[in-house]
Order: structure tokens, then sequence, then C-alpha cells
């Protein structure tokens, strides 16, 4: 496997990476950069360092200023490092990465990346290449096949159903990625079943009437009578196969498709069980119908509410009924989040999630060491910034929650909808700390790009107002 993660880093290394961390936290980009690039000369499998080296240099190429003069040179160091790739495309990296150091989206130097990381048996890494052009124009679709074959390559048939998904949503007509994505499916679907030993599933089906009902079900959504055959003839077989993990899960999903959320919740829980919770899918599909079964209360209660005033016999005990259930349902997610952390401590994208529901149960002073953890996840930094600093208001360190803020807002140059939240949330810690003039200029900051954002034009138009009538 090529990624190595932070404990399989040497004592040195490990101590180079948390420089590189605290260096990233307070602003010094260009010794973060040199930091990591001398982590990955030694350990080049690391991905999350080079996910951290690349978030690192965006945010630095981002404000920095550069001259129409300057004329890139970046066609040769590629050219340079492509002729490396054969002979040793170790070396190759380590010469693209300073292409990328001053350009992290270059098309040519990003390509070359998956070019060599693939010839190094590092298809991971090959995929981060990717990602990050992607990043930049999520409609390259020549990214998207190259990234649908590294799926393909690594066995992560889910990923590659997304991605070839993604392409047909931009071209409906790409016959190729038509005919990749089912082929996707299919072995995504064979893998999950653990059919992957046979020579055909039919194999694995003895009783041929059996494997006819399972095709059927397979290609149609089935209603009521044929829904309720193929649970029972499901079912019957799962009591000669009780141990079978694939049965447990069919079921799951028969009864989720019949709308029999309690139903569904035990057989996948069942197959979770016999997986020893191995499957993370199967974990998180019980986690997911649990928090669906929750939401489906919450919504018959709020339409209750919302069509009957509080004269009603019923408004008081309704309205305390929501609130339980919105209380449960974060409960669960945080539960789940917790449950999944330990099982996977040093993966910080279950911190950010973990943070983030503790946010929306409003355990604000737990979030904080959870969110602090997950800005070292590069993918997740800026949105663990922007909570962090709401955690912070909600306890009252408005100077920390303002410095939080202000440097996440920093680290994007245009407005879009991940600045908009941050700059608006930055506007209302401004005002709790009295600072109107601040907060105001937040504000219109918005205001420019988005008039209908939140209250955004309602603060904005309001401040003209007392203007007038003050003159």
């Amino acid at each position: 496997m090529a990624v190595k993660t932070e404990k399989e880093l040497s004592e040195a290394q490990r101590n180079l990476w948390l420089k590189a961390v605290a260096a990233v936290e307070l602003r010094n980009l260009g010794y973060a950069i040199s930091l990591l690039q001398e982590i990955l000369k030694q350990e080049p499998q690391f991905l999350m360092g080079r996910q951290l080296l690349r978030r690192t240099e965006v945010t630095k190429n981002r404000s920095t200023k550069r001259s129409f003069l300057n004329i890139s040179t970046a066609p040769i160091a590629i050219m340079k490092a492509q002729r490396e790739i054969k002979k040793d495309p170790k070396r190759a990296i380590e010469m693209l990465e300073k292409v990328l150091e001053d350009e992290p989206y270059n098309r040519q130097a990003n390509m070359a990346l998956k070019e060599a990381a693939t010839a190094a048996g590092w298809q991971e890494i090959g995929v981060f290449a990717l990602r990050t052009l992607l990043e930049e124009n999520s409609r390259d679709v020549k990214a998207l096949h190259e990234l649908g074959r590294l799926y393909r390559e690594l066995g992560e048939n889910d990923q590659e159903v997304e991605v070839y998904n993604q392409i047909i949503e931009i071209n409906p007509l790409d016959a190729e990625a038509l005919r990749l994505g089912k082929d996707a499916a299919a072995h995504a679907s064979m893998k999950s079943g653990g059919w992957t030993q046979a020579e055909s599933y039919r194999d694995l089906i003895k009783d041929k009437e059996m494997a006819i009902s399972l095709e059927q079900q397979g290609r149609m959504r089935l209603t009521g009578e044929s829904l309720d055959q193929q649970i029972a003839e499901t079912y019957a077989r799962h009591k000669a196969e009780p141990a079978n993990v694939d049965l447990a899960r069919r079921l799951g999903r028969l009864n989720e498709q019949k709308e029999d959320l309690e139903a569904a919740v035990g057989w996948y829980q069942y197959a979770a069980d016999l997986t020893k919770g191995a499957d993370s899918g199967l974990v998180r599909k019980v986690s997911d119908l649990r928090t669906k079964r929750l939401e489906c209360e919450i919504a018959a209660h709020e339409e209750f509410l919302s069509t009957h005033d509080t004269a009603h016999e019923l408004h008081a005990k309704k309205s305390e009924e929501l609130k339980a259930a919105k209380a449960k349902r974060a409960e669960i997610l945080v539960t789940d989040a917790r449950e999944r952390v330990a099982r996977n401590p040093t993966d910080l994208q279950l911190r950010f999630e973990l943070g983030e529901h503790l946010v929306s149960a409003r355990r604000f002073r737990e979030a904080v060491p959870e969110l602090q953890r997950a800005r070292q996840n590069p993918h997740a930094r800026l949105k663990a910034m922007n909570l962090l600093g709401c955690c912070y208001g909600e306890l009252g360190m408005l100077d920390l929650a303002t410095k939080q803020l202000e440097e996440a807002s920093k680290e994007i140059l245009p407005m879009d909808a991940m600045k908009k939240e941050i700059v608006y949330n930055l506007g209302l810690i401004y005002e709790r700390a009295g600072d109107q003039e601040k907060s105001l200029a937040c504000m219109k900051q918005i205001y420019e790009i988005e008039h209908g954002y939140k209250d955004v034009a309602t603060r904005v138009e309001s401040s003209y107002e007392n203007d007038t009538r003050e003159a």
C-alpha cells in the first residue's frame, strides 16, 4: 500500500511534521513548505504530508502578488521531470514538487505527478494529483477518466462509480463512462456481497429460481406484493444461512425500500454484527437510517407545530417531543462519530465529523480539541477553522474567535460559499465585540457578491437608513 500515516514516520520525521503543522498555524508558510518538502524527500508515501504541502502552497500563492513580467519556467522543468519518470520516478516526483510549489494547480505538472506516482506504484498519490486538478476545475473530464481508471486499479469501485456518475452528469452521451460506470457498479456489488471468488454469482446460488428472483430484484424497484414476496424469499434463505452477510444486507435494503425503517435498521445492524464492525459501509448505513427515522419524526412534529397555534392542547407536548427528537438525533450522530474515531484515531476527517456533530449538539467545549486536530487535514481545514471560531464565540472567547475566523478568511481569495460563511460568522463576532464598523464591513463584502445571503441585505441597507435619519 502506498500511503503511510503519521504513526509510521520516524521520530525525526514526526518532529519535522509537528514543526510544519505549527508553522502553518503561525502563517509561516514558506518555512512550512520547506519542512514538508524535506519530509516528503525522506518519506514520499506520506500522503497527508503531501496534502498539507499542497494546501499550504495554494494559500501562499493566493496571497502573493505576481508580476506580469515573470515568465514561468514550469514547462522546461516539467519536461525534465518527464524524462526522469521511467528511470527514477521518485526523483521525478521531487522535481515536479518544485514546480508545484509555485504553481500548485499547474495541469501539466499534476498530470506528470500522476504518471510518476503510478510508475512508482503509488496510485494513491496519483489520485491526489488528479483530485488537486479537479479542485480547480471539477468539470475536467479527462482528469475524471484518469481518476476512474486509478480507482479501478486500487479496487475502490464505489469511488469509481461516483467518478463515472460525475462524468455522465457533465456529458450524458459519454459512452465510455456509461460502460465503465456499469462495470464498476457490478464489481462494487460483487465485492460487497463477498462474491469475488466465484466464477459467476450463479455458482453461489444453487437454487436457480432464487438466482432469477435476485436478478429481478436487482433490475427493478419493487412495490407491494412483489416486494413482500422478495422479503419472504430472502428471509427463507436467511433462515437456512443465518451467517450470510449478503442476505442480511439484502433484507435491510428491501425493508428500506418498503420504508419500514425500523426493520431495515435491525437487518443492517445484524449484517454489521456479522462483520464485527469491519464493514464501515454497513455501520454508516445503520447510523444514517436511525438518523433518517428521527428526521421523519422531527418533520412530522414541525409540520404539526406550523399548522397549529400555541392554544392547541397538543402544542406543548409536540414541542417537547420535537426537542427530544432533535437531542436524540444529535446524540446518535455524536456517538457514531466517536465510535468511528475510536476505530481510526489518526483519521482527521473523522475528527472533523465528530467536531461538527458536537457543535450541532451545542457541546462546544468538547468540539474544540477535535476541530483543533482536524485543522491539520488540508481538505477539512477551512471548515474546521470556521466551526472552531464559532465554538470560541459561543464560549465567550471573542478574541480567539476573531483570530481564527480572520485567518480562515485570508486563506480563501474568491468569495465562494465557504468564504461567505466564514466572513458572515466573523461579522457576527465583531458585532458581539462591539465593533460595528468591522461587522458592517464584513456584511458589505458579502452583499456586493450575493444580495440574498441570509440577513445581509437587511443589515447593510438598514445601516444606510440609519445614516440618513441621523443626517
